[in-house]
């Protein structure tokens, strides 16, 4: 162990210099990975408009569901990884690397085979209109055959950053990003291929992306991972899976809330003056600048779970915590700035995707100002959560991953319009993002006090 701890910096560097390697990287590939829907969106509304902009808004669960199975084989064998070289561990370190790259090719093959068979009733099921579904199935018909290059970027990346290279982790996604960008207007507007050619540009990114991912999974650099490492382990998938369930339901509960808002929004939209089509295409479009700014979040927990890991497995807990309490500390930062943006120029931000009504802009600015409302302490509960994933106490961080998603903000947006009607809706999402917070703080307080002062940090 003590040979592991002089040869890997995560055990001895400064902490702010390890979470500032670690975690810009990894912002950066979060909102490149939100900017592949954004940009899309804004190709889109601009091309084909309102009808476009909610069918993308229809297809975004699948691209959530990438995400959670991303998410679960990724920092789940990223976590073990790094707790198993904390302890000195570089053969059960490589096999669990190797287990995390089979399952992200196995999983990503099975759901575009799942997406592609079951298209229409998943598009009808996640809200679509019947003006709008005609857009969602070529949207989505298309861009599924992308998932496994989609969720191998995703998830292959964290095992790239944990194993000492956040900078290519970052190449990765940027590259299929640029290209997604460079190709939408050539296949939208040049081609005049429409709502295909936008997801045709996606997936092409997508495939670059994979395949550059892929080929340093080939060469690692502090393990070897050969056939042998590939081979599956039963044992291994389930401490994988583990230790990757709670950022996975995080993804899976975003998921059920984006087709319950789709559904509600659809429904009681439909007795309110603003329609269905409205609500559902600014839900759309407010979703996806919300997942913009939560990348930061993502990023932050993503690029601090390597030094967590790696320090816990190693017992330098003072260490632990100062990473946790900094990187919460830049998180509320980031939220904050998002939040003073979103109450002050929603219109402006709404605008950036096409020109409609009156109503819809009006609706929009309604939107923006009440459902994220309490977006400047959004960033405590992701950080939170993946913090006990990352020392190991897997079922700390799946609660704290659910409470906001699941546990409230869906029964809320189930029981408030009853009483409110679709502004019940707005209402609920403040209501869940404080009290998940809340949870947060207190189960991260009451873990922090185990551990040594931060005068003691290396």
């Amino acid at each position: 162990m003590e040979q592991t701890m002089k040869e890997n910096p995560l055990g001895s560097e400064k902490i702010s210099t390890l979470l500032t390697r670690f975690a810009v990287p990894s912002i950066i590939a979060m909102l490149v990975s939100a900017l592949y829907n954004m940009v899309d969106q804004f190709f889109i509304g601009r091309s084909i408009g309102m009808l476009g902009n909610a069918a993308t808004n229809v297809a975004f669960p699948l691209s959530m569901v990438c995400t959670a199975i991303a998410l679960m084989c990724g920092i789940g064998g990223a976590a073990n990884f790094n707790l198993s070289m904390g302890r000195g561990q570089r053969d059960k370190a490589a096999s669990y690397a190797g287990n995390t790259i089979f399952m992200l090719l196995f999983l990503g093959i099975l759901l575009c085979i799942l997406t592609r068979v079951f298209l229409e009733p998943m598009m009808l099921l996640f809200g679509a209109t019947q003006k709008v579904l005609p857009y969602a199935l070529v949207y989505t018909g298309i861009t599924s055959f992308g998932f496994p290059f989609l969720i191998l970027t995703t998830g292959g990346t964290n095992l790239v950053r944990a194993d000492g290279s956040p900078k290519f982790s970052m190449v990765c996604t940027l590259t299929g990003a640029i290209l997604n960008t460079i190709l939408d207007p050539i296949f939208i507007f040049v081609f005049d291929m429409g709502i295909a050619g936008a997801a045709w540009a996606t997936i092409i990114g997508q495939i670059i992306s994979g395949i550059m991912v892929l080929i340093y999974l080939s060469h690692f650099k502090t393990v070897k991972i050969g056939k042998e490492q590939l081979k599956p382990d039963f044992e291994h998938f389930g401490r994988i899976a583990a230790l990757g369930t709670a950022p996975c339901f995080n993804q899976f509960a975003m998921m059920v809330v984006q087709i319950a808002l789709n559904n509600v929004l659809t429904h009681y939209g439909a007795s309110s003056s603003y329609g269905s089509d409205i609500p559902l295409a600014c839900a759309g479009i407010i979703t996806k600048v919300n997942m913009i700014f939560f990348s930061f979040n993502i990023g932050i927990s993503q690029g601090l779970q390597p030094i967590i890991s790696f320090n816990y497995g190693a017992d330098k807990l003072a260490r632990v915590k100062e990473a946790y309490l900094k990187a919460t500390a830049a998180a509320t930062i980031i939220s904050t700035a998002a939040f003073l943006c979103f109450q002050l120029f929603p219109r402006q931000i709404i605008g950036i995707f096409g020109s409609e009504s009156e109503a819809y802009f009006q609706f929009a600015e309604r939107f923006f100002r009440i459902y994220l409302f309490c977006t400047f302490i959004n960033g405590i509960q992701p950080i939170t959560s993946n913090f006990f994933t990352a020392i190991g106490k897997a079922s700390r961080g799946v609660f704290i991953s659910l409470t906001r998603q699941i546990i409230f903000l869906l029964p809320l947006m189930l029981i408030l319009p009853m009483f409110m009607g679709i502004d019940g809706v707005m209402y609920s999402a403040p209501i869940a993002d404080a009290i998940a917070a809340f949870f947060a703080i207190t189960f991260a307080a009451k873990e922090l006090k185990k551990y040594p002062s931060l005068k003691k940090s290396v």
